[in-house]
């Protein structure tokens, strides 16, 4: 199945139909708002500035499957990233990235491996999976690397739409 036919909802209701971004590169993050990491937020939006225009987009998917740490509602995930970050890239449903409730998008990325060589289980919040235009996935990335690094630069800019 391809990453644009999987059926997810939008953090405020509705489908938040994947469709949308075929032909475009997409950051697919499993984001938490209490968080260590959380501050990524901050460079995540940066990147959807950056380079939007570009035919990129960040996809924060929201997950409380480590330690709790995204445990809103939708409502009050919503108000956060918008009041505390200035979030204008999509959100989707909060969902399930590991373990046997694993949503299909999640079934579709984690066999791709990181630089490391790490394949499997979603290890914490913030890891990154980016999406090139004809939807293979391309590159993952560890919790720890930030959205502006220069590695995640370079491959976005290597992999958005020419």
């Amino acid at each position: 199945m391809s990453i644009y036919e999987v059926e997810i909802d939008g953090l405020r209701g509705g489908s938040a139909d994947l469709g949308q971004y075929e032909g475009k590169a997409v950051l697919v993050v499993n984001v938490a708002s209490k968080c260590g990491l959380t501050p990524q937020y901050a460079g995540l939006e940066r990147l959807q500035e950056r380079y939007a225009a570009r035919g990129f987009t960040v996809l924060g998917v929201p997950c409380n499957q480590f330690m709790g740490q995204e445990p809103g509602t939708s409502e009050e995930i919503a108000e956060f990233c918008s009041a505390t970050y200035g979030v204008t890239f999509p959100l989707t449903e909060k969902i399930d990235v590991n373990g046997e409730a694993r949503h299909p998008l999640y079934q579709g990325l984690v066999d791709t491996p990181d630089a490391e060589g790490h394949t499997g289980d979603i290890r914490w919040n913030f890891e990154k999976f980016l999406i090139a235009p004809n939807g293979t996935v391309t590159a993952r990335f560890a919790p720890q690397t930030e959205p502006e690094s220069p590695e995640l630069i370079t491959t976005i800019e290597k992999t958005l739409p020419t």
